[in-house]
């Protein structure tokens, strides 16, 4: 009984110092992930914990539960709008794009380090995809509000990329142990069934889960129960069938969270802190399953195959996948540079090991070092070179919170809170006074909150500056009804970023050439603003594409609940502005 006791003790207390650890680390700048990893390599047999780990199979337990479990929460906040606007870019991207990068890096290892070519192919399949836990992490705590295509493109390809990695280690695994077995219809055949499978079996789950989930009633602590373990099932279930547990489960996530209904809504919360603990237990294990002394043996190789991955391989992937999409250059360096490696290399890695394949232990070694350096060296840099490379929006007014209260089965309305700021309009105002926009008519207020205590609401009351007012409103009108409670002075950034002038969608080019004496191409002078990026995006606008018009720049700033642009900013030249006044 003590023996159980002290592993609850040390268990516990890993997690514990893990938590605190990434309190830390978020203030510093350093990815959360990598103090779960530091906790656990501390812990291990060559820190100060002194705890010697070595089981493999364990290891590779913990970090495909984990994994399913943050690609179910994952799947679970992706938004169907997110696959409208990324779907063909990411599918390229999650299969040519990772054979590319393999291709690329294999070739490179196979002459740098002097090993077979199977396994310097090997190495490169382990490394060569993205990270779901790390992408989803980083991004969503990075500070930074990317353009829509950007995020949606990363998060997509991070979500379905496993099978091609997973087969493209499966079947080098198999052309070393068993080469007289593996044929080019066996490679075909197994990735088939990775990808159909993992679809099929992934759709009916996610269908399946929704409307059990829209007629069952249950205490609310077991929705989440319910749809952990149902992704779990469908994970383990595709995976004995030779489909891809990973896109299946996923892809089941996500159609259980768009399904919209009380008993999803309900679970959100407590599924991310399953995703949580997923990932700091995955981390803390792999971090005691490394040995630090080894791994530096080969630190040197693991930093020149890491360089050559984040500047070359993944930058060429990418270029030659998605560059017909309308990418401008800086996002395809952006989309370039967060190609970060988290569990999933790690993971794969453990494979050559567990089926004896020769120098397995170097290819370890080697994967993660590679994995501690993308999440040290891209992980931190995300922030900055999202700056850097003018891929972020200027921050917006929005919400404090977002609550929805579930009057039925699916029936709900959405509560949201805002701050008074010095200066908005509604300092000074009555609450009710921000609901007679025609926009808003259908919002109502809830409570005014001021020093921490409700307000009785009469017709005398005047909110102030830091007073927290709660209205009813449908979560799709938040942000508009947040500028009234925006500081007014301070649109500097707004303005910088989309210029001086708000333009409607559908004035002719000709007209804005007469007026601003631009010069515009003949062919294009009878298009609407809107049909011109049409004809330069594609039908998927988001807000922050531009174009340039003799050095004129014209900016999509916002957009409807359907997607259609409804203004453009308009920044006009400097020596023109110097001009008119």
């Amino acid at each position: 009984m003590d023996s159980l006791n002290i592993f609850f003790l040390v268990i516990a207390l890993l997690l514990f110092v893990s938590v605190i650890a990434s309190r830390i680390s978020a203030r510093v700048g350093m990815p959360l992930l990598l103090a779960f990893l530091g906790v656990g390599m501390l812990a291990g047999e060559d820190g100060i914990g002194g705890i010697k780990f070595d089981s493999f199979t364990g290891a590779t337990f913990v970090g495909q539960l984990a994994l399913a479990i943050i690609l179910l929460d994952g799947g679970l906040r992706t938004k169907f709008e997110t696959f409208r606007i990324a779907l063909k870019p990411a599918s390229i991207l999650a299969s040519w794009g990772v054979l590319a990068g393999v291709g690329l890096l294999g070739i490179f290892a196979t002459f740098y380090m002097g090993i077979d070519w199977k396994l310097g192919l090997l190495m490169a399949a382990i490394v060569g995809s993205t990270d779901a836990a790390a992408v989803f992490s980083l991004l969503r705590n990075s500070g930074v509000r990317l353009n829509a295509r950007i995020q949606a493109t990363l998060e997509l390809e991070s979500g379905i990329n496993d099978p091609m990695a997973i087969l493209l280690v499966s079947v080098l695994i198999n052309l070393i142990m068993q080469p007289e077995a593996t044929g080019f219809l066996s490679i075909v055949q197994m990735f088939v069934l990775q990808l159909g499978l993992g679809l099929l079996f992934g759709w009916l789950a996610g269908k399946t889960l929704a409307f059990i989930l829209s007629q069952i009633r249950l205490a609310e602590g077991l929705y989440a129960i319910l749809i952990a373990s149902g992704g779990l099932l469908v994970f383990s279930i595709t995976n004995l069938s030779g489909g891809s547990g990973f896109l299946a489960v996923y892809l089941a996530g996500v159609l259980i969270g768009n399904s919209r209904n009380s008993s999803v809504e309900h679970v959100l919360n407590v599924m991310d802190g399953l995703a949580w603990l997923a990932q700091a237990a995955m981390f803390l294990v792999l971090g005691l399953l490394v040995t630090p002394s080894r791994m530096l043996e080969h630190g040197m190789d693991a930093l020149v195959i890491a360089g050559f991955l984040m500047l070359i391989a993944r930058p060429l992937a990418v270029y030659s996948s998605i560059k017909w999409f309308h990418y401008s250059k800086k996002e395809l360096a952006y989309i370039s540079w967060v190609g970060l490696r988290g569990a999933v290399p790690i993971t794969l890695a453990i494979m050559p090991l567990m089926m004896g394949v020769p120098n397995s232990r170097l290819l370890f070694d080697v994967a993660f070092a590679v994995v501690i350096l993308s999440l040290l060296i891209q992980g931190t840099t995300i922030p900055y070179l999202a700056n850097k490379l003018q891929v972020v929006l200027p921050p917006k007014p929005e919400p404090l919170s977002y609550r929805e209260i579930w009057l039925a089965r699916n029936l709900s309305v959405g509560l949201q809170s805002f701050k008074v700021a010095a200066g908005s309009e509604a300092e000074n105002s009555h609450p009710y006074v921000m609901t007679r926009p025609e926009e808003f008519a259908d919002s109502r207020l809830f409570a005014l909150i001021r020093n921490g205590k409700p307000v009785q609401v009469s017709m005398n009351t005047r909110m102030q500056e830091d007073d927290t007012a709660w209205y009813i409103l449908p979560e799709e009108k938040g942000d508009a009804f947040a500028e009234q409670f925006a500081d007014l002075n301070d649109h500097t950034t707004e303005q910088q970023f989309y210029g001086e002038f708000i333009l409607n969608p559908e004035v002719k080019v000709g007209d804005l050439a007469q007026v601003y004496g631009i010069a515009v191409k003949e062919d294009e002078a009878h298009l609407s603003l809107v049909d011109l990026f049409r004809a330069r995006f594609g039908d998927i606008p988001v807000a922050g594409d531009r174009i340039m018009i003799d050095n004129f720049c014209i900016t999509v700033k916002e957009l409807d609940e359907q997607s259609y642009i409804k203004t453009f900013g308009l920044k006009i030249p400097k020596q023109q502005t110097d001009t008119t006044h």
